[in-house]
């Protein structure tokens, strides 16, 4: 045989070997893409529970650290409220204290003489003076226009003032017989012996020298603030029935701070509170 065939079938010899590598290279890679393409999404399907088990409960986790700040705060709130709950009736209370005082058509009083102490242009009793000047100075936070309008009568002048009420009301309503007149007048002021601004614990106070007529929001405001000083807003609109007297959006009445956040906090006018006293 000679040189030149054999070194032919030697070249396709080589060329067969690396025929076969290369088919049998491709069929491999060819195969493996095809194990990677069947076994992949079930490896993911397989491993996913897991991992979004570990994401939860990562996510858990955080949600617990980031909440905690908030849970501690409300957590605070309620125990800071909790303990300033007046719950139960001040064990000072008492029918007889001054601060309590109930002056009304039911229970009217003689000439009272407190000792008082000048306010601006109004006078109130003396013991209440610092709490009043306070209250006003609070509510002027709120509207810098609020003043002290009335505090202290005499019954000599409660008697002229309500006496004068009668008579414009009577002519104002031609016709009206002077009971009609003072039953009108009742519902915002009382006769002599019978109103509160003889006690010198009892004052006026508003933005505006007109009964109801402060924004809602101010008077609710002040209403709201008014216990923090001893004092509550004597004729809420809810309290008509106790009171006999409509509501008055100014009239503020001091009756001590334990006191007053307890009527305030279960919507209790002097009269209700009074008659849950036992002495």
């Amino acid at each position: 045989m000679s040189t030149h065939r054999i070194d032919r079938k030697r070249k396709i010899r080589q060329r067969r070997i690396l025929l076969t590598g290369i088919t049998f290279l491709v069929l491999l890679l060819i195969i493996t893409a095809i194990v990677l393409l069947v076994f992949k999404p079930f490896s993911t399907a397989v491993k996913s529970p897991q991992s979004s088990s570990t994401t939860a409960q990562t996510a858990s986790k955080s949600s617990q650290k980031s909440s905690s700040p908030a849970q501690s705060a409300t957590s605070a709130s309620t125990s800071s409220s909790s303990s300033t709950s007046t719950n139960k009736i001040p064990a000072s209370a008492s029918k007889n204290d001054w601060q309590l005082v109930l002056v009304n058509l039911k229970n009217p009083k003689p000439e009272m003489n407190p000792d008082l102490v000048t306010l601006g242009h109004i006078q109130v009793d003396a013991r209440i003076a610092q709490s009043a000047e306070e209250f006003l100075a609070a509510a002027q936070t709120i509207d810098p226009n609020v003043h002290l309008i009335s505090g202290y009568r005499s019954v000599a002048y409660q008697t002229e003032l309500f006496n004068g009420y009668v008579q414009q009301t009577m002519n104002e309503n031609p016709g009206w017989t002077q009971a009609q007149a003072k039953a009108e007048v009742m519902k915002t002021s009382q006769p002599p012996q019978s109103s509160e601004h003889e006690t010198g614990l009892a004052m006026d106070m508003s933005a505006i020298d007109e009964l109801n007529a402060e924004d809602p929001a101010t008077a609710s405001a002040i209403a709201a603030m008014a216990p923090e000083y001893g004092f509550v807003l004597r004729f809420p609109s809810w309290g008509t029935s106790s009171t006999g007297i409509d509501y008055e959006d100014w009239h503020f009445r001091y009756v001590g701070v334990e006191n007053a956040k307890y009527m305030t906090e279960h919507q209790l006018t002097l009269e209700d509170y009074l008659s849950k006293l036992d002495n």
